[in-house]
């Protein structure tokens, strides 16, 4: 796969029509976390620098096509001029004779921040008569929003097909990060898989199973293949219809010469709640008014341990319940494991999904591993070596130039 990244374009004076991930939390109308739009600032800047001139489409929220005041990008534009380090104009509309006389007026170094381009009903539907106006307001097209690529859109592929269409600095670093960690791992390679659900990450486990050297299993989908084992689950989490689906799994991992490792050991409690009284069973061990919550002792030591022989370190998704008390006590620890490694030199970590971004954040370790994504269904869909629609489009018009 061939995409050109913008940075190998001269920008100067070109007007570029940059599909962002400005979807950032609110609070009251004021932006309550701008990571996304700080990242995505630090690419543009040097961009800037150069004299282009930046047309921002993004979305905000899901409208579902109807024009809503409360997912106005109009919200975080006073944030993203603070990222930029200079004025953001904002326009009211993204497509039409109002917005292509904005994106005209720009001058070099100048941005013009979009309104939410699901305000349109023909985005979702990956319209091309909509895909025209977006293109109409640019000569370049950038897709700087991973996140979004795989969504068929209007913004994220029928537009790459209507102008020079190039992937930007953030785009570029996360395709880069995950073909490291997963086509092209430094061995061995380890993957952590967690979670609530086995059925939500079938296709997951099948693909990782057969390019790594381990998986650790954690959260509810431990439980699931623990009790595929035999394993009694009092009042725990799994689902008692997915053991086919777990043999299969582990089948594919064995023609694969891939480790499976579940807890030998487990957190148990009767009530789910945070300061509530735990105690460690073995694996098969699990009583009948309780319910377990998190990995056990011996089974982070035995975690820690793999990890600690590992080059390549792929996370995605927490050991246990960590969002209460007591019950982080494993994920908390095997992040700060990795981070250890990978400050030391020894690995490479990449994580990402919205609950495992979460959790290294509480254990205060995100900025250790080697990439963290904030993609969450793009992320997935990578994990499952799918061909992202975003991604394609831009491979398309590469070929096509």
């Amino acid at each position: 796969m061939t995409i050109t990244p913008i940075t190998d374009i001269n920008v100067a004076g070109k007007r570029l029509v940059v599909r962002a991930d400005l979807n950032v939390p609110l609070a009251d109308g004021e932006v309550a976390d701008a990571t996304r739009i700080t990242r995505f600032a630090q690419g543009m800047k040097p961009l800037l620098a150069q004299g282009a001139r930046l047309v921002i489409l993004s979305h905000l929220g899901r409208p579902k096509g109807e024009l809503n005041p409360a997912f106005s990008l109009h919200q975080i534009e006073s944030t993203l001029a603070d990222a930029l380090g200079c004025p953001v104009s904002f326009c009211e509309t993204c497509a039409g004779p109002v917005a292509e006389n904005a994106a005209a007026a720009l001058k070099d170094g100048e941005v013009l921040l979009c309104e939410n381009v699901r305000f349109e009903r023909g985005e979702e539907m990956n319209d091309p008569g909509l895909a025209r106006k977006f293109a109409a307001l640019g000569d370049i097209y950038v897709n700087d929003a991973f996140s979004c690529a795989h969504r068929a859109h209007a913004s994220t592929a029928a537009i790459a097909e209507l102008l020079p269409a190039t992937a930007g600095p953030l785009m570029i670093e996360e395709m880069e990060a995950l073909t490291a960690a997963l086509e092209a791992p430094k061995r061995p390679s380890v993957a952590i898989v967690g979670g609530a659900k086995v059925s939500s990450k079938i296709a997951v486990l099948k693909h990782l199973v057969q390019k790594l050297d381990a998986v650790i299993v954690g959260g509810g989908m431990a439980n699931t293949f623990l009790f595929a084992k035999g394993a009694p689950m009092g009042k725990s989490l799994h689902e008692a219809d997915q053991v086919e689906t777990v043999k299969e799994i582990l089948l594919l991992a064995k023609a694969a010469k891939c480790e499976i490792l579940l807890p030998e050991d487990v957190v148990v409690a009767k009530e789910f709640r945070e300061g509530a009284r735990k105690k460690i069973v073995a694996w098969n061990e699990c009583p009948d008014d309780a319910m377990i919550l998190d990995a056990g002792s011996a089974a982070l030591r035995n975690f820690q341990g793999v990890l600690a022989g590992a080059q390549t370190i792929l996370w995605n998704g927490p050991l246990g319940a960590f969002e209460i008390p007591p019950f982080d006590h494993s994920t908390m620890a095997l992040a700060e494991t990795a981070a250890e490694l990978t400050r030391a030199g020894l690995c490479v970590s990449v994580a990402g999904g919205g609950d495992t971004v979460a959790a290294l954040n509480t254990a205060g370790v995100a900025d250790d591993f080697t990439y963290v994504s904030t993609a969450g269904g793009a992320f997935l869909e990578w994990l499952e070596g799918r061909v992202l629609p975003g991604i394609a489009a831009l491979d398309r018009a590469d070929q096509a130039a």
